[in-house]
């Protein structure tokens, strides 16, 4: 940690202001029948209805929009499963920064031509058998450019918080429980600072796909774990290979709990959020709800913000989730 620069309560607020008169400030919803569900008051924040389809977009933009040209005059470059990349990008064409987007070949086909279409160039590697952290420091030692994380970065972490800073003032009152997905921990710890910055007293939990849990397992044993896989969830916004470093730091003392969600759970979820709200969520954007629904005992009397990180989901996905035959309890009573 001696290379890298932690963020703060006063990072996130600062970055609430530089995005407020850039990012969307997304609607958060309440849903009757998802309160039945429950027995809680939840409060979806819809990150899905952000620009370039994520939350990610906060943290491209506190980073990007802070970038000394003189001294990298080449742009950015930055590594990513796809909402990082495509936020990267499309702040890259806001304020004329070229941007670099190195990305696994087998990342879904509209994050990657939505990169593309917002100028960013594309640089493809083979996950499993290649290092997206070393192909980027390569292309950094042949360009004066800014490797651009998706999680250890103090401006990145810091502008991802400031999705719960909208969220605790459109909730008007004390929120109990905060629970957002994570993937390398970056919204999660962000999310912890923006709770301690508001001065909240609202619990945080987080939520990962089933069998890629690192996070849950390494606040078990300490240390960071490393998944086994690199492959085989449809949350492929989430499958980060072991939790970064900077938000691990965070999560490891303010992290209550990790729950998990396998792909049907993943699914249903997304099934739910558009009978119900008419929303269209990615599965990595809505492990958290999925999460809860099959911990609702643990909700009762409280009241929740849960966080819908992105929407670019897959047409083919999208189209698993509404053919899956049957919605969750709720839609029968």
């Amino acid at each position: 940690m001696t290379t890298l620069t932690l963020p703060s309560a006063d990072d996130v607020l600062d970055a609430a202001r530089t995005l407020k008169p850039v990012a969307v400030r997304t609607p958060l919803l309440r849903s009757p029948a998802l309160d039945r569900l429950t027995g809680a008051e939840i409060l979806l924040k819809c990150e899905n209805l952000q620009r370039s389809g994520a939350f990610k977009f906060r943290g491209a933009y506190n980073r990007l929009s802070r970038l000394d040209r003189t001294e990298f005059p080449g742009g950015v470059v930055a590594y990513s499963t796809g909402n990082h990349g495509q936020a990267v990008a499309t702040v890259g064409r806001m304020l004329d920064i070229r941007a670099t987007i190195v990305m696994p070949s087998d990342a879904p086909a509209n994050k990657i031509i939505k990169a593309r279409e917002n100028g960013g160039e594309v640089v493809l590697y083979e996950r499993g058998k290649q290092s997206r952290e070393e192909i980027a420091a390569e292309i950094a030692a042949r360009m004066p450019v800014s490797v651009v994380p998706p999680g250890d970065d103090r401006f990145v972490v810091a502008g991802q918080g400031t999705a719960f800073i909208e969220a605790a003032e459109q909730a008007r009152g004390e929120v109990d429980l905060v629970v957002v997905p994570c993937g390398g921990g970056g919204l999660a710890a962000g999310t912890g600072l923006a709770i301690e910055a508001v001065k909240s007293r609202a619990e945080l939990w987080a939520a990962e796909p089933q069998d890629f849990d690192d996070t849950r397992r390494s606040l078990a044993s300490g240390k960071r774990e490393v998944n086994a896989r690199f492959s085989g969830s449809i949350c492929d916004a989430l499958l980060a290979q072991t939790p970064a470093e900077i938000p691990f730091s965070f999560n490891r003392r303010k992290l209550a709990k990790v729950l998990t969600a396998s792909d049907e759970d993943v699914l249903r979820a997304i099934r739910f959020a558009f009978d119900e709200l008419r929303l269209v969520v990615e599965p990595g954007g809505a492990v958290a709800l999925a999460a809860l629904l099959n911990r609702s005992e643990d909700l009762r009397g409280r009241r929740v913000v849960v966080l819908l990180s992105g929407g670019n989901v897959e047409p083919n996905v999208f189209r698993r989730a509404l053919d899956i035959g049957e919605s969750l309890p709720v839609l029968t009573e």
